[in-house]
């Protein structure tokens, strides 16, 4: 997976692209975490193409348990892309989504232009 490291607005941003292999679900917080360290990154914007299905579902407590993390260490974890399939699917989604994005940890963008325009402000 390709990535590029960014400054938007006043934040860091790690930006990883959707080419090469999907994150494994098992790993994903420190895989992420780590990538985020080694480039001295405090905002992480992960394709949603390249994030396991179970990411999305709230049953399998990965999206809880990664949010958890970047929580912790005080990253921002970004999820770029179309999710309206998920959203359409899960009403429980839907509201994880909206909710989050109103916050710091965990935002859900449609693309880069919108994730500089909400570290903008």
């Amino acid at each position: 997976m390709g990535q590029s490291v960014d400054h938007l607005g006043d934040s860091t941003v790690l930006v990883l692209d959707a080419s090469g292999d999907d994150f494994d679900a098992e790993y994903l917080a420190n895989d992420l975490i780590g990538l985020a360290w080694a480039c001295e990154a405090t905002v992480v914007a992960v394709p949603a193409g390249a994030l396991p299905d179970r990411f999305y579902d709230l049953r399998s407590g990965l999206l809880g348990d990664v949010t958890q993390k970047f929580a912790n260490y005080r990253l921002h974890l970004v999820v770029v892309g179309d999710v309206a399939d998920y959203i359409a699917s899960s009403k429980a989604f839907r509201d994880y989504a909206y909710e989050a994005n109103k916050g710091r940890t965990l935002w859900f963008v449609p693309d880069l232009d919108a994730l500089e325009a909400r570290l903008q402000v």
